[in-house]
């Protein structure tokens, strides 16, 4: 760590820690949530799902590994502020291109390090996650004008902030291989590693911004529809919903993951509210109904779908059921259409970074595709009667 200047944490209710800057000087705001994953600093930091939210490393002992050119989830760092306990002082791995500060100061990230990070944990844990706000240099002020400063700022409830993640063009992401089926990604969020493992998988992924139409998607024929994480309060993605909808209407297999489960939640006319300190981080168990199975998974979410463990309920598109729920606090962590080709889990099953009890998620949407193949210009009548 090379900067030494002061810097405070400050929370919005008014407790205040104090450490040295970490990273880019200056100030920022954002929710402050904490993340239990002892690994993979990089893939969380560049994940869109953790777009203006304050982070807060459970581990603490950060930056060991350096940064590197490839483990990149996105196209920069997407979190608004960092905090971590004990900062490497030079990295030491092979892959290593630079440190971690280095790549926050030159990406303007506003950090803090040298702070008892336990201390933090244990308030978020018992207050609950909440505004924030990291000054260091010029913008530290008196405590009480701080504090007010944090209180003013926007909260997450209502936040609508997948729109600043979305890419703003579709792309696609070529099969490896010979190609299987062609998939519609609406991204509201995506890491780059999703249409990377659907690739490895003989898929072809169009990755299509959050603003895209039911004919953007039957324009590509494709055999199934995929919803991205992302970030923000679910509650205000109406237009990923209405789409949503729409898919279903349409019969096409559809897969969702963390915000695209409460996408699917909504869409199947579930509400959804907020957690009191969230899931994140890569060690979370989660529970299949079916199978008994339990899962450890990779978790960014502050709010959840409405719903018990094994419940039944009824759609506009046939019967659904929760399929996973944590068996931590009973919280929803996946959805399926029992009467029609739709599921979604509320975690990350693309392993970036781990772990990988979840890969297979991706076979099972595969699967699900390959057992709903429909003849080629299935869309005609719908294209007509639109």
């Amino acid at each position: 760590m090379t900067s030494m200047s002061a810097a405070v944490l400050v929370l919005e209710d008014g407790r205040i820690f104090r450490g040295e800057s970490f990273g880019a000087e200056g100030e920022t705001f954002g929710e402050a949530v904490f993340t239990t994953g002892m690994t993979g600093y990089q893939e969380t930091l560049t994940d869109p799902s953790y777009h203006r939210q304050i982070v807060v490393q459970t581990a603490p002992q950060i930056g060991n590994t350096g940064w590197n050119g490839e483990d990149d989830e996105s196209t920069g760092i997407q979190v608004a502020g960092y905090a971590v306990r004990d900062p490497s002082r030079r990295p030491s791995n092979w892959r290593s291109t630079g440190t971690l500060e280095d790549a926050l100061r030159t990406q303007g990230i506003v950090g803090i390090a040298g702070i008892d990070t336990r201390a933090v944990v244990r308030h978020l844990r018992e207050r609950g996650a909440m505004r924030a706000g990291v000054f260091s240099g010029e913008a530290i002020a008196a405590d009480a004008e701080l504090v007010r400063r944090v209180q003013q700022s926007p909260g997450m409830v209502g936040a609508d902030l997948y729109g600043a993640v979305t890419t703003a063009r579709t792309y696609v992401r070529e099969a490896v291989g010979d190609k299987r089926f062609t998939v519609a990604a609406l991204d509201v969020g995506i890491k780059f590693n999703t249409p990377r493992m659907m690739a490895e998988r003989g898929i072809e992924v169009h990755v299509l911004p959050a603003s895209a139409t039911l004919e953007d998607v039957l324009a590509l024929e494709p055999d199934g529809f995929f919803l991205s994480n992302g970030p923000g309060d679910p509650a205000t993605a109406d237009g990923p919903v209405a789409l949503t909808k729409a898919v279903l209407e349409q019969r096409i297999p559809l897969f969702g993951i963390c915000f695209g489960n409460q996408i699917l939640g909504r869409a199947l006319g579930r509400g959804t509210y907020k957690l009191r300190y969230g899931h994140r981080g890569i060690n979370i168990p989660v529970v299949e109904h079916a199978t008994g199975r339990v899962a450890i998974t990779s978790q960014n979410h502050g709010f959840a779908v409405e719903g018990t463990a094994g419940e039944r309920f009824a759609t506009p598109y046939g019967e659904a059921e929760i399929t996973h729920t944590c068996p931590n606090d009973g919280c929803v962590e996946g959805l399926a259409g029992v009467d029609f080709p739709a599921f979604s889990v509320q975690y990350h099953p693309e392993a970036a970074a781990g772990p990988h009890d979840a890969a297979d998620l991706f076979d099972r949407f595969c699967a699900l595709m390959d057992s709903h193949r429909r003849p080629s210009g299935r869309h005609a009548l719908i294209e007509e009667n639109h």
